[in-house]
């Protein structure tokens, strides 16, 4: 008998489907991601959501406009404050109230606090997609004096609850001052340390470099919005194009990269910190004593009418549509998060990829699956 033995040429492949997520330690909450192999090549990404779907646009219908707060609180989980923030103006826009200055004060300075907190644990978890260990240690340690400081503030250490709709809830403790102007302090000697650390390692500029760049016209057509956004070079913050609050009393800049590569995507959120001490600091020079509520009654109970309102939290463009029929509960309540928007372009990014450096992509996206799947 001839048997006859048959090899696979070495420069053929097979194609392969698997799966990452959505329990994978690396896919940054409950997804999951399909991909498509050829070789070591991703030809095909399916992003799979809607594990972690609790109906938050639904439950706002059915609570007072107070309570609504809590559920912003749980979208953005990293960014809390960002994110009550914007519904908070929704409201205020809606029954034309004007905020007190100090309370504007206050809300700005603990915004860009949450966005320096939020792109240090960025910095963290992004080191550990890339093989480093170490910058998760370093962000961390900076994150947890920013995490004290909000909960002496607001008595959370995350789900603050602490903005309402005309000011925010109380007074600052009395030693808030001393206590920040020392955190700013620590932390600009921290963003120094973190990019030193990391920024320009050769093992991290082998695993970011020129790796899924976007294109500025792609990340427009896909709604990307935020440092991603940034990255490909286009100037756009909504506290610049569109300010809000009292952002344009501040000199501040917006760090733009050039190739929206992984790189680029990470530096533009390092840049992006020092920025935000530079506000904080004028905002602390700035503020005065002052009432920290509007005067109002108790009990919202907007005019009938809608209004979209937009701020820039440290995923994006975040916006609330919001629609009052004259009650205590919202008629209507829809918002456009910048991460759902965001994850938009990875079957885009992925396309053409080394499977390797999935996680990496991934992670320089840096999406809150809260307000993904909402």
């Amino acid at each position: 008998m001839k048997v006859t033995q048959t090899t696979r040429a070495a420069d053929s492949s097979v194609d392969m489907m698997i799966n990452m997520g959505p329990q994978h330690p690396s896919t940054h909450g409950v997804f999951r991601l399909v991909l498509q192999l050829e070789g070591e090549r991703i030809v095909h990404a399916e992003p799979h959501i809607g594990y972690l779907h609790r109906g938050s646009e639904k439950l706002c219908e059915g609570e007072s406009y107070a309570q609504v707060i809590t559920l912003f609180d749980r979208m953005d989980y990293v960014a809390n404050l960002n994110s009550e923030l914007a519904f908070c103006m929704a409201v205020e826009k809606l029954m034309g109230i004007e905020v007190p200055d100090r309370a504007w004060y206050i809300r700005t300075i603990l915004c860009e606090l949450n966005r320096v907190a939020s792109h240090m644990l960025f910095y963290g978890v992004f080191g550990m997609d890339a093989g480093a260990m170490t910058p998760i240690l370093y962000g961390f340690r900076e994150r947890e004096k920013i995490q004290s400081l909000f909960e002496s503030v607001t008595g959370a250490r995350m789900m603050h609850n602490y903005f309402r709709i005309g000011g925010v809830k109380e007074e600052l403790p009395t030693d808030f001052p001393a206590r920040l102007a020392s955190i700013v302090e620590e932390l600009k000697r921290a963003i120094e340390e973190c990019d030193q650390l990391l920024t320009g390692n050769e093992a991290f500029l082998a695993r970011t470099r020129g790796i899924s760049p976007l294109s500025a016209e792609d990340a427009v057509d896909f709604g990307v919005t935020g440092p991603i956004l940034r990255s490909t070079g286009q100037i756009e913050d909504v506290r610049v194009s569109e300010p809000y609050g009292i952002y344009d009393r501040f000199d501040f800049g917006i760090p733009v990269g050039s190739t929206g590569d992984c790189w680029d995507r990470y530096y533009i959120r390092i840049e992006e910190m020092r920025q935000s001490l530079l506000i904080i600091e004028q905002a602390a020079s700035q503020m005065e004593a002052g009432d920290i509520q509007a005067k109002m009654r108790r009990i919202a109970r907007p005019p009938k009418g809608e209004v979209y309102v937009r701020s820039e939290t440290p995923r994006g463009d975040l916006g609330v549509f919001l629609v009052s029929d004259g009650g205590p509960k919202p008629y209507r309540v829809k918002v456009r998060t910048p991460s759902f928007s965001n994850l938009q372009a990875i079957q885009h990014m992925l396309r053409g990829a080394y499977v390797a450096d999935a996680v990496v992509v991934l992670g320089s996206l840096d999406i809150i699956l809260g307000e993904v799947d909402r």
